[in-house]
């Protein structure tokens, strides 16, 4: 296991690099840089900036140069320094403007896994065991109806019957009166207070999606011989399930970290702009409409390194849940 991890490690070494050239290329493709857009949204705005200011400011941010150059100082200042670059929309260091949004986007993320699978794993399991039940048809009705309803309707759904019948403040993960106060028990309190309406609007789409996964693969599994031998040995029904059914048919289920963790930390972007949420999707947003080539291209490259993580933390628990894999 050791062995396979430090491979794997060492892999994902190139394909971060070949990621990060890639990334840069795409941000690169719109005709333009960030200060063309810049000059649309003032001369939108009946403004105007002189041509020499704004040759200066190009010179000065490096956007004279050829693109190769351009990656050249990110790529190296990453690796060298750790720097991430310098915001051209925000005039602030990069890694400021992310890890003060992290924190917060990890919090969201981390909550809604645990949510998506706590609610998914038990409905899928009982699904698959009450096949073509009443309870069966209710799990699959509401399951369908979570991938059917858009994720900002059932936002500014929850948003009304909040303020509505809660009189709580909708929109962000605080109220006014915690927004900029320090931390303590009482801002911890509020923020889980507001947490509910996020977890549920991010985590409803992915969760019934893995209860199907859950169900079908559960159905398969139950229909082999060897549960039947299994039960022929005497094993109690639900030692039966947990030990050997449920055990091959989380493969699948375990194999989908590597796709959900990335998309629960960039978020819907549409839902954190309706919820007002102070994450990291609308910033991402904001950065590819300005053309922001760093703040975008740290972003996107984040997001793939998480791809990565959460695709060898997936492989990590499939090897640990089936000998099969261990052994292959």
């Amino acid at each position: 296991m050791a062995g396979f991890i430090i491979r794997r490690l060492l892999y994902m070494i190139p394909m971060m690099f070949a990621i990060s050239v890639v990334t840069f290329i795409i941000i690169q493709l719109p005709p333009g840089d960030f200060l063309t857009a810049m000059t649309a949204r003032l001369a939108s705005q009946n403004e105007t900036i002189d041509p020499g200011v704004i040759a200066g400011l190009r010179e000065r941010y490096g956007l004279d140069q050829p693109w190769a150059v351009q990656y050249w100082k990110w790529i190296s200042g990453i690796l060298l320094r750790g720097d991430f670059g310098q915001s051209l929309d925000w005039n602030k260091p990069v890694s400021e403007l992310i890890w003060a949004r992290m924190g917060l986007t990890m919090v969201v993320s981390v909550t809604t896994l645990l949510f998506v699978w706590a609610v998914a794993f038990p409905i899928g399991i009982y699904s698959a065991v009450r096949q073509y039940s009443v309870g069966d048809y209710f799990a699959t009705f509401f399951g369908f109806l979570g991938l059917a309803i858009p994720n900002f309707l059932l936002a500014l759904v929850l948003m009304f019957v909040s303020a509505q019948y809660f009189g709580q403040s909708v929109g962000g993960l605080f109220s006014p009166t915690y927004i900029n106060a320090a931390w303590s028990w009482a801002k911890l309190g509020d923020l889980m207070s507001h947490m509910w309406i996020p977890v549920v609007v991010l985590g409803t789409g992915a969760t019934a999606a893995l209860i199907r996964i859950m169900r079908a693969n559960l159905l398969d599994e139950l229909n082999k011989p060897y549960v039947d031998m299994a039960r022929a040995r005497g094993l109690s029904e639900i030692r039966l399930l947990l030990k050997y059914p449920v055990r091959v048919a989380l493969n699948p289920f375990v194999s989908t970290v590597g796709w959900v963790l990335p998309h629960l930390v960039s978020g819907s972007v549409v839902v954190s702009i309706v919820l007002s949420l102070p994450i990291t999707g609308p910033l991402l947003l904001n950065a590819l409409f300005a053309q922001d080539m760093y703040l975008a291209g740290t972003f996107i490259l984040l997001m793939s390194m998480l791809t990565l993580i959460g695709t060898l933390i997936s492989d990590l628990l499939l090897a640990w849940l089936d000998p099969r894999i261990r052994n292959g």
